[in-house]
């Protein structure tokens, strides 16, 4: 609840207040820096930048007033990138948690950001799954991660029917295949390794 407070008086509300608790409760909070599974020096909540070193320490009121800052600029970046197309405050927080994920530029040249520009707000919602590989390894923390954005992601919207959602998460036998590269992969996303 600290966290949510927090971030209501660092002034974030509506879709970046939900997409910074989404994040937060995806990233988790370590209170020093670390080098994280691709190799990038990170600390608290996710956070990046050329300011930390190896050994940094930090309280938890510089953790979440790195989060409050990350989440505004992930926030502008954003509405920067998806102008003029009107998103759900679900898409939003989605998107969001995504580029403070996997950056704003992977965003901007993704075929996410193509389909939603184009109108395909579902078939962007859907991208979002393709997004759980690092250095050409499927983490599983990004495959539960990428499976909760696009949940967040179709929430809202109104051309999505229930079913939809419900047949992504009920993959029939036809939908599987083995894959020769010993990787059981469902409708082409690699899910687990032999």
């Amino acid at each position: 609840m600290r966290l949510r407070k927090y971030l209501i008086a660092a002034g974030l509300s509506g879709a970046t207040l939900t997409g910074g608790v989404f994040i937060a409760e995806h990233e988790g909070r370590v209170l020093e820096t670390y080098v994280d599974p691709v190799g990038i020096l990170t600390s608290c909540y996710g956070h990046t930048g050329a300011e930390l070193e190896l050994g940094q320490f930090f309280t938890e009121q510089q953790c979440l007033a790195q989060l409050a800052d990350d989440l505004d600029v992930a926030a502008r970046q954003l509405h920067h990138y998806t102008v003029p197309v009107q998103l759900t405050d679900s898409e939003k927080a989605a998107y969001l948690s995504f580029i403070y994920n996997v950056g704003a530029e992977a965003f901007r040249t993704s075929t996410l950001r193509k389909k939603l520009l184009a109108g395909d707000h579902t078939g962007a919602c859907n991208e979002l799954s393709r997004w759980v590989y690092a250095k050409g390894e499927i983490l599983p923390g990004l495959v539960k991660r990428r499976s909760a954005e696009r949940e967040l992601c179709l929430q809202e919207l109104t051309n999505v029917e229930i079913t939809e959602r419900r047949s992504w998460q009920r993959a029939t036998l036809r939908d599987w295949r083995f894959d020769p590269s010993l990787r059981w992969a469902w409708r082409g996303v690699v899910l687990l390794e032999s």
